[in-house]
C-alpha cells in the first residue's frame, strides 16, 4: 500500500492543454473517485498515474518516490480497464497468472496468489472455465482479479462498470466495496455516474475541463458544494436553480444576496399550503417511482424544475403546487462566479 501524491500535473497534445495544474494527496488505504462529465480529463488523469501517458510537467508520487520516469510496470500499480480484455483462448486460471508468468515468478507463489484472489471474488469455481462461459459480471471479476494477482501498492479503475447491465452494475459495485475493506488497498477510481461516486468512495475529487473543481468526502460535496457546477453534478436529480423572480414577493430567501443563485435539491422541497409557500408552479409531469414521486414544475417564470415528493401529487397535470423549504438546506451562488455564498 502506498500514498500517492500529485503536484501540478499538466498535460498538453501540442499546443492544446487539457489538464491543468492538478494538485491532489491520496492517503494510504483511501478510495478515491475521480468524477465528472465525459472529456473532463479524469482517464488522461488516471493514465498519467499507471504511466500510459506521460505528463508534460509536474510530478507524480507513489510511496514517496517520484514517477515520472518510471516505466509503467514498475510503478506498483494495476490497472482495470472499461474493457475486460480477456484471452478467450486461455482459462479464467490462466488470465489472471499471466502476468505473473511473464514476471517468472515461482509456479507455486502464483498458484497461491491466483486461488487467493479467486476465492476474494467468488470464482473458485470458475477457474477452469474459458472466458465464453462466463457472465458479463463473471469476466469483469476475472479482470480485477489479474490486478489483484499482482499485489500493488495501487489499484487503478477506468469506469470498470460501463458494459454492464444495471442490476450488474449494482452487484460489482458491491463486490468492489468489499474488495476495498477486505485488502485495505490505496484505490483510484473513475466514473462518470455520481451513484458510483456517492456510494464507494472515502473522497471524490470532481473534475471539468481539466481542472479539480472540489475535493472532499460524498457528504461534504452533497451539503456544502463550492460551485454552481459540483451542485448540480452532485446529487440526483440534480440541484435546481432559481432566482428571485421565481418566489412569492418578499419570500425568497435570497432576497438579501441581490441576484445570487438560489439552490435547493428535489428532496428538499416541501409540500405545503399557499399562506406558507415559498413558490407556487403547474405540474407538468410526473415520475411515479413507488417509493417517491419526481414531480416536474414550472413556474409563471418559465423556471422548470423537480420536487422529490413521498408520493404522487393528488392534482391533474397543469394544477398548482405550492413549495417551502427549511432555510438550512437552501445553498446560495454568486450569479458572476458561481462560486458559493456563505
Amino acid at each position: 500500500m502506498a500514498n500517492l501524491k500529485i503536484e501540478n500535473v499538466v498535460k498538453s497534445y501540442g499546443n492544446v492543454q487539457v489538464m491543468h495544474g492538478i494538485d491532489l494527496d491520496i492517503e494510504d488505504g483511501e478510495f478515491v473517485v475521480f468524477v465528472g462529465p465525459s472529456g473532463c480529463g479524469k482517464s488522461t488523469l488516471l493514465r498519467m498515474i499507471a504511466g500510459l501517458e506521460d505528463i508534460s510537467g509536474g510530478d507524480i508520487s507513489i510511496g514517496g518516490s517520484v514517477m515520472n520516469e518510471v516505466a509503467p510496470s514498475k510503478r506498483g500499480v494495476a490497472m482495470v480497464f472499461q474493457t475486460y480484455a480477456l484471452y478467450p483462448h486461455m482459462t479464467v486460471y490462466k488470465n489472471m497468472a499471466f502476468g505473473l508468468i511473464q514476471a517468472k515468478t515461482p509456479e507455486d507463489e502464483i498458484d497461491r496468489r491466483v486461488r487467493q484472489a479467486a476465492e476474494v471474488l467468488h470464482l473458485t469455481d470458475y477457474l477452469e472455465r474459458s472466458p465464453r462461459a462466463l457472465s458479463g459480471g463473471q469476466r469483469q471479476r476475472v479482470a480485477i482479479g489479474r490486478a489483484i494477482v499482482r499485489e500493488p501498492q495501487v489499484f487503478l479503475f477506468d469506469e470498470p462498470l460501463s458494459n454492464l447491465d444495471a442490476a450488474l452494475r449494482v452487484q460489482t459495485r458491491l463486490e468492489i466495496a468489499r474488495l476495498h475493506e477486505r485488502l485495505g488497498t490505496t484505490m483510484i477510481y473513475v466514473t462518470h455516474d455520481q451513484v458510483e461516486a456517492m456510494t464507494l468512495a472515502d473522497k471524490i475529487v470532481v473534475l471539468r475541463d481539466g481542472r479539480v473543481e472540489q475535493v472532499g468526502s460524498p457528504i461534504e460535496l452533497y451539503e456544502r458544494p463550492q460551485n454552481a457546477f459540483v451542485a448540480q453534478f452532485i446529487g440526483s436529480p440534480k440541484m435546481n436553480f432559481f432566482g428571485n423572480a421565481d418566489f412569492v414577493a418578499g419570500r425568497s430567501p435570497g432576497a438579501d444576496k441581490g441576484d445570487a443563485i438560489v439552490g435547493i435539491r428535489p428532496e428538499h422541497l416541501e409540500e405545503c399550503g399557499e399562506g406558507d409557500a415559498l413558490m407556487s408552479a403547474k405540474l407538468d409531469l410526473v415520475e411515479n417511482l413507488g417509493e417517491y414521486a419526481l414531480a416536474h414544475m414550472v413556474n409563471d417564470a418559465g423556471t422548470e424544475f423537480i420536487a422529490k415528493l413521498d408520493k404522487a401529487p393528488s392534482v391533474a397535470k397543469g394544477g398548482t403546487l405550492y413549495f417551502t423549504a427549511k432555510p438550512e438546506l437552501v445553498h446560495f451562488f454568486d450569479s458572476a462566479t458561481n462560486q458559493r455564498i456563505g
